[in-house]
């Protein structure tokens, strides 16, 4: 079992910085490729970005690409999600998961259904 605590959501204006943190308890965290995924209020939860066991492969959704950077620290068991430039329509419930897969596939980061552990989610709000 692995246990996600996510931290850093907000209230910000657009164009704003935001750093998300997840960590992690329970397991060897550097065993676990890490996503982020989002949630708006109506919509499917979707993927945001991923990252590699040892933080050298990382995924973004298209919109992301640019503005928000996912990292992992395996010493303090804590992956990061710094988001830039933000937008009204990064707005959403944002969630990290771990994956205890030991391939790193693109495609498979990108499915939530991959994911076998999630964290309870932090709010992101972008008012224009």
């Amino acid at each position: 079992q692995v246990q996600l605590v996510e931290s850093g959501g907000g209230s910000v204006q657009a164009g704003d910085s935001l750093r998300l943190s997840c960590a992690a308890s329970g397991r060897t965290f550097s065993h676990y490729t890490m996503g982020w995924f989002r949630q708006a209020p109506g919509k499917e939860r979707e993927f945001v970005a991923a990252i590699s066991r040892n933080g050298g492969t990382t995924s973004y959704r298209d919109s992301a690409k640019g503005r928000f950077t996912i990292s992992r620290d395996n010493a303090k068991n804590t992956v990061y999600l710094q988001m830039n430039s933000l937008k009204p329509e990064d707005t959403a419930v944002y969630y990290c998961a771990a994956d205890s897969a030991m391939t790193y596939r693109d495609y498979e980061r990108r499915v939530a259904a991959s994911y076998d552990y999630w964290g309870q989610g932090t709010q992101v709000t972008v008012s224009s």
